[in-house]
C-alpha cells in the first residue's frame, strides 16, 4: 500500500520547512540501517509524519530523534506496536463511549425533566481532547510513522486484494488523519446535544387538534414526536375507515406548518392549548387528558427554530473543515470518508430509484386500492404492506398486552430472535448483550465500542404500556443492536469492529423492522403478500430518496451561503423541498408546491444523515435477498456482520455476491408488479 499524496497547502501552512531536509536525511539513514526494501515504507512514514508536524512538536532535533526511536525497522517491532495499539485504543475508545452513554442518560432516556445542567452534560465529549493530546504527546505520530494513510481511490481500487491485518492497518492510520482542535470537536458534540434535544422535545399533542367543526379527531393523551410518529400515524391511519382520509390530510397540514415555521411556538410539546393547523387559530384547551398548568393562548409562530438548529450543526461543521485538506466540508467528509461511495454516485443510485418508470405503476396501483387520487402524504402509503390490514387499536392492544415496560421487552428479546431464525444459544448471547432503556425521544440504539460492553436498545413506553409504533422502532434499533454485538464482539480484528457505513446499520435494522408483525406472532406473508411487501420496499425507498436529495441540497446550499441567516435558510429549504418535489413527485402526485420532504427530524440533528436511510434499504433488500437464498436470517445475519468496516463494495460482495446498488430493488420491483397486476 502507497500513501495518498500530502496536501501541498496543508504542509505549507502546518509542517515547518525543514521537515523536508530531515525526512531527506532519515530516508538514508534508517534504509542504510534497516534495508533498502524498507525504503518505500520509511518514505511513506516520513511524509505522513511531516505533513502534520507542527512547530510546537519540537524543532529538528526532536523531529529526528522521535523518527530514530518509533520507526519499526522490521515485521515483529511493527506487530508489537500494532498489538499494543489496537488494545490500547479499544479501551480508550470503549471507556469514552461509556463516559459519554452516561453522561447524556437525561436527554436521550424519560427519567423526568431536563435541566440546564444536564444540556450541559450531555453536551459535553469527553474524546474531544483525544486527538489533540495524541499529536501532543507524539503517540498519533507513531501511528503515521507506521501505518499507512489511503485516499477512498485507493481504498476501492487496492482494498480487495488487502488481507484482514492490512485493512486494520488502514482503519488504525485513518483515526489520525484529521489533527482537528479539542474545541472544535467539543462544538460539534455541543451543537449535536442542543439540536437532538430540541428534537426529542418536538411532540404534538393530537387531542387538542381541531378541525373546521371544532371535532377532535384523535384519541385523548395522544402525543406523537415530529417528524417519526407523525408519519406511523398517516400510516395507520389507513385503516380506518371512518376517519383515516381527514386524519391524515390533518396531519399533513401540521407537517407542513412544521417546515415552514408558521407553527405556533405554543402548541408544540403543549396539552394545554388547542390548535386548528388549518386556520392556525390558538385557543385555551376546553378539554383536559393530561396534567398541564393552564396557559394563555397565541398563534405566534415559532421564531425559525428548526432552521437555526440546523445552522448550529453547520456552523459547529464547518470549523472543522481546516482542518481537513483532504475533505474540506462536512459533505465531503460524509462522502468520501464515512460513507465511503462518492456524492455523485448515491446521487445517481437514488435518482436511478425517483426517475423509475415504475413509480407510475405502483402510484396506479395504489390509488386503484385507495380508490380515489393520490394525495401528497400517500408518499407514506403503508396498504402494500403485509398485516396492513390490522387497525392501529388491533395492532396497539397486542403490543400493550405483551410490553408494559421496557422490562417486558427486554425478557422477550430471546423469543424474538429465535423467530428470526437465531438458534437458542444465539439468542441467549444476543440478548445477553443488550440493555432495554426507556426513550425520552422516538428510540435509538446506541453500540458499545469495547468487546464485553452491552449494546443500549432506547424505546418509548407510555405509562399504558407500548404502542405498535414503538414497537416497530423497537425492532429497527434491535436490528442495529444485534448489528453492533456481533460487529464488534465476533470481528477478528477490534479495528474493523462495525460496518461499512451507517446504511449498512441501518440496512441490518430494517430486516427486523420488515418483520415486526411476524415478531407479533401474526402470519408470515404468503407469495402475493412477498411481492407486496418487495412494492412496498420499493414505495418507500422512492419517498425517503427524495427527503435525502433535499438533505444534500440543503448542505450544499448552506456552504454556498454561510452567511444566510435562520430566515434565509428556512426560505431556501422550503424552496429545494418544492423543487424536489415539483421535479420527482409531482408527475405522479397531480400537485405541486408540496414541502413535506423538508419535514425529516433527522435534517435537523444529524449532519447529512439521511442518505443513509435510501441507501440502506437498497442495501437491506440485497441482503434479505441473499438471507431468503441461503434459506434463513439468523446465520446469514452474523456471517454478513462479521465482515466489519470495509469498504460498501468489498463488503457487499462478499455478502450477497454484487456490489451496493439500486438494480436488485428494480428488477425484483418489476417481478412484483407481474405477480401483483400483471404489470400494468
Amino acid at each position: 500500500m502507497q500513501s495518498s499524496p500530502a496536501s501541498p497547502a496543508a504542509v505549507a501552512e502546518i509542517s515547518p520547512s525543514w521537515t523536508t531536509t530531515s525526512a531527506a536525511k532519515l530516508n538514508h539513514e534508517l534504509a542504510a540501517r534497516y534495508g533498502e526494501s524498507e525504503r518505500r515504507r520509511i518514505q511513506r512514514g516520513l511524509d505522513q509524519v511531516a505533513r502534520f508536524w507542527c512547530a510546537d512538536d519540537g524543532d529538528a532535533a526532536t523531529f529526528e530523534g522521535f523518527v530514530r526511536a518509533n520507526f519499526a525497522g522490521n515485521q515483529a517491532m511493527l506487530d508489537t506496536i500494532f498489538n499494543r495499539l489496537e488494545r490500547m485504543l479499544e479501551q480508550l475508545g470503549g471507556h469514552m463511549h461509556e463516559i459519554n452513554r452516561e453522561f447524556r442518560q437525561q436527554l436521550d432516556l424519560d427519567l423526568g425533566p431536563v435541566l440546564p445542567l444536564d444540556e450541559m452534560i450531555g453536551g459535553y465529549d469527553p474524546a474531544a481532547h483525544v486527538a489533540d493530546d495524541f499529536f501532543q504527546n507524539k503517540l498519533a505520530f507513531v501511528v503515521l510513522l507506521n501505518f499507512p494513510l489511503t485516499t477512498l481511490e485507493q481504498r476501492l481500487k487496492d482494498g480487495p486484494s488487502w488481507s484482514r491485518r492490512q485493512w486494520a492497518e488502514v482503519r488504525l492510520a485513518q483515526s489520525f488523519s484529521k489533527r482537528i482542535p479539542a474545541d472544535v470537536n467539543l462544538g460539534i458534540a455541543q451543537a449535536e446535544a442542543q439540536t437532538g434535544q430540541y428534537i426529542s422535545e418536538y411532540n404534538i399533542w393530537m387531542h387538542h387538534l381541531l378541525d373546521s367543526r371544532s371535532q377532535r379527531l384523535f384519541p385523548p393523551k395522544m402525543r406523537l414526536l415530529s417528524h417519526w410518529s407523525l408519519r406511523d400515524e398517516i400510516k395507520a391511519s389507513y385503516a380506518d375507515a371512518s376517519n383515516g382520509l381527514a386524519k391524515q390530510r390533518m396531519i399533513q397540514q401540521v407537517m407542513e406548518r412544521i417546515v415552514t415555521q408558521t407553527i405556533p411556538a405554543l402548541v408544540i410539546n403543549n396539552p394545554a392549548l388547542d390548535w386548528n393547523p388549518f386556520t392556525n387559530q390558538v385557543t385555551a384547551a376546553a378539554v383536559q387528558d393530561s396534567d398541564a398548568a393552564a396557559a394563555n393562548p397565541s398563534d405566534a409562530r415559532e421564531p425559525d427554530t428548526r432552521y437555526a438548529m440546523l445552522q448550529k450543526t453547520f456552523f459547529a461543521s464547518r470549523k472543522a473543515d481546516p482542518y481537513s485538506p483532504t475533505a474540506p466540508t462536512l459533505i465531503a467528509r460524509r462522502f468520501d470518508e464515512n460513507r465511503e461511495i462518492p456524492e455523485a454516485r448515491i446521487q445517481a443510485m437514488l435518482e436511478q430509484v425517483v426517475t423509475s418508470p415504475l413509480v407510475p405503476q405502483v402510484a396506479r396501483l395504489i390509488e386503484s386500492r385507495l380508490k380515489r387520487p393520490l394525495e401528497p402524504f400517500d408518499i407514506w402509503y403503508s396498504g402494500l404492506r403485509p398485516g396492513s390490514q390490522y387497525s392501529e387499536a388491533q395492532l396497539d392492544e397486542m403490543v400493550a398486552k405483551k410490553y408494559l415496560t421496557p422490562q417486558a421487552y427486554q425478557q422477550d428479546i430471546p423469543n424474538l430472535l429465535m423467530k428470526l431464525g437465531f438458534s437458542s444459544e444465539r439468542a441467549q448471547y444476543l440478548a445477553s448483550n443488550i440493555v432495554v432503556d426507556p426513550a425520552r425521544g422516538a428510540g435509538h440504539a446506541m453500540g458499545a465500542e469495547m468487546r464485553g460492553e452491552k449494546a443500549h436498545l432506547r424505546t418509548r413506553v407510555e405509562k399504558e404500556g407500548m404502542d405498535y409504533k414503538s414497537f416497530n422502532v423497537a425492532a429497527h434499533e434491535m436490528g442495529h443492536n444485534v448489528e453492533q454485538t456481533f460487529s464488534l464482539n465476533q470481528v477478528d480484528h477490534v479495528l474493523l469492529k462495525g460496518v461499512p457505513n451507517t446504511a449498512f446499520t441501518e440496512a441490518f435494522a430494517f430486516v427486523f423492522q420488515s418483520r415486526d408483525l411476524e415478531l407479533l406472532g401474526l402470519p408470515a406473508p404468503d407469495a402475493k403478500s412477498e411481492a407486496e411487501k418487495t412494492l412496498n420496499d420499493f414505495w418507500a425507498t422512492y419517498e425517503i430518496s427524495g427527503v435525502a436529495l433535499v438533505d444534500m441540497a440543503v448542505w450544499h446550499w448552506m456552504y454556498d451561503h454561510p452567511q444566510a441567516s435562520p430566515a434565509e435558510l428556512n426560505q431556501a429549504t422550503v424552496q429545494i423541498a418544492k423543487d424536489m418535489w415539483n421535479r420527482f413527485y409531482a408527475p405522479v402526485f397531480g400537485e405541486k408546491d408540496v414541502v413535506l420532504l423538508g419535514v425529516y427530524s433527522h435534517m435537523i440533528d444529524a449532519f447529512l444523515y439521511l442518505p443513509d436511510y435510501p441507501i440502506g434499504h437498497l442495501i437491506a433488500f440485497q441482503m434479505e435477498e441473499q438471507m431468503m437464498r441461503a434459506g434463513a436470517i439468523g446465520p446469514e445475519f452474523e456471517r454478513m456482520a462479521k465482515m466489519g468496516n470495509v469498504t460498501p463494495d468489498l463488503w457487499m460482495e462478499h455478502a450477497t455476491g454484487r456490489p451496493v446498488g439500486s438494480e436488485a430493488l428494480l428488477e425484483a420491483a418489476q417481478r412484483a408488479l407481474v405477480a401483483v397486476c400483471g404489470g400494468s
